[in-house]
């Protein structure tokens, strides 16, 4: 598969904050075709006009300044790009972008924590299931490949103290128990598919008590493909060296006849 494109996808933690960093050495280095971004926290246009390296620039900005929104760069046209997706009671939070390209969609999504005490934890699962529906819909006509902050952590391989946490939010058998019907829908852990094993892979670290210096974080930025595009995606990544942000990038390549 020669000719491929890179995915990326990063939750920022505020976009201006990561582009006043490492921005630019990371597009240098790992060079995205399409990057999706979550938690860009500012209020940014929807046209391509910042100096990025990227003719289309998409960007979903939550109605409450520094907060939330996502976004999705791409080297190549999409032929239609939506906002966020039906259902009832959803805040202007700028949680999905949604790009259609040739053969495939393209979904970056940050999906709503449950909070401490799990305060949003009802809200978040009726979030899931209108998010699922959305993806349901998208399936019928083409692959779908989903990307982005999940803020779930799906099995206890995926976190470094799954006993503890067993009622944190991003852990609770009900965000997990989403996750899996969210597979069953038809979607594969790119990075699970091909890593069924590893463990001490992270895409979060708490910024308190060192916990990335000692590698005690959770998995919970994904690469999601759709079986329709088995065997037209591979290499799936986690690039914990890159910093700027409390979460890391996660990549895969995709077919380009996709695009």
């Amino acid at each position: 598969m020669d000719a491929a494109l890179k995915l990326y996808s990063w939750n920022v933690n505020g976009f201006r904050s990561v582009a006043s960093k490492t921005l630019d050495g990371f597009l240098e280095t790992h060079s995205p075709d399409i990057l999706c971004l979550q938690e860009i926290k500012a209020t940014m246009p929807r046209g391509g006009d910042l100096a990025l390296p990227y003719a289309h620039q998409f960007f979903h900005s939550a109605e409450r300044p520094g907060y939330a929104g996502t976004a999705i760069l791409s080297r190549v046209k999409p032929l239609a790009v939506s906002m966020n997706f039906e259902g009832e009671g959803h805040p202007q939070e700028g949680r999905v972008v949604t790009a259609e390209f040739a053969k495939c969609f393209v979904v970056c999504a940050y999906v709503p924590n449950a909070q401490h005490g799990l305060a949003r934890l009802e809200y978040r699962l009726r979030w899931d299931a209108d998010f699922q529906r959305h993806l349901a819909g998208l399936l019928r006509r083409k692959p779908v490949f989903a990307c982005g902050d999940f803020n779930c952590a799906h099995a206890e391989k995926d976190l470094a103290n799954p006993a503890q946490n067993r009622r944190s939010a991003g852990f609770t058998d009900e965000e997990r128990a989403a996750f899996s019907a969210l597979l069953d829908r038809g979607f594969r852990d790119t990075f699970r598919v091909s890593f069924p094993e590893a463990r001490d892979c992270y895409s979060w670290w708490s910024y308190r008590a060192g916990a990335r210096a000692r590698n005690v974080g959770w998995r919970i930025d994904y690469w999601l493909a759709s079986q329709g595009a088995d065997g037209l995606w591979y290499n799936p990544q986690i690039h914990a060296n890159v910093l700027g942000s409390d979460h890391c990038p996660v990549s895969l390549s995709a077919d380009r006849t996709l695009f």
